[in-house]
């Protein structure tokens, strides 16, 4: 794929933030607990810690996750249930937590989804929720293997804007979840 748009490095780089009336370590302790992640995350429906201390660096969490056809329609991505492994690489009670997707192969990937949460006055939060690739991922590879150079840039473009509307939507969720 030499001269290819997966070359480009971060290949996605995004960020949603959200204002939360809850203190940073009340919203810490709900973004860090993965297998609540089905009460907040768009895709994930929940899953377990398979190694390590629960929300620990270094912890392994293995995600259940639910796909639509509707999303990202044209593309040949994983639909229906699927599973994903994570190891937690940050994890700052109060401040951050962030965890790098694994491949089926159990090695790292430059794939990282994190939240980073911030003071805002006495009795609020500033909850931030991003997501980084820097070289493009295993099944990135997998996905576009077939793709013309112009269908490559859509699929980019169109899963960047997916992306955007899960951290979106993640943080509404999580602000709901914590001020109901």
């Amino acid at each position: 794929m030499a001269n290819t748009i997966i070359e480009k490095s971060p290949l996605f780089e995004l960020r949603a933030q959200i204002g939360i009336s809850a203190r940073p370590e009340d919203v810490y302790a709900v973004v860090s607990d993965l297998p609540r992640s089905a009460e907040w995350s768009p895709e994930c429906v929940g899953g377990e810690w398979i190694s390590g201390e629960p929300s620990q660096v270094g912890s392994v969490f293995r995600g259940e996750n639910l796909r639509s056809e509707d999303v990202v329609a044209w593309a040949p991505l994983v639909r229906g249930t699927w599973f994903t492994e994570a190891r937690v690489v940050a994890a700052e009670p109060g401040r951050t937590f962030q965890w790098m997707m694994l491949s089926h192969a159990q090695e790292d990937q430059e794939s990282v989804w994190g939240f980073d949460v911030e003071p805002d006055g006495d009795q609020g939060a500033v909850l931030v929720h991003h997501f980084r690739m820097g070289k493009a991922t295993a099944g990135i590879h997998k996905i576009v293997a077939e793709m013309s150079e112009a269908e490559r840039e859509k699929f980019i473009t169109d899963w960047s804007l997916k992306i955007e509307q899960d951290l979106d939507d993640t943080l509404a969720r999580i602000r709901n979840l914590i001020e109901k």
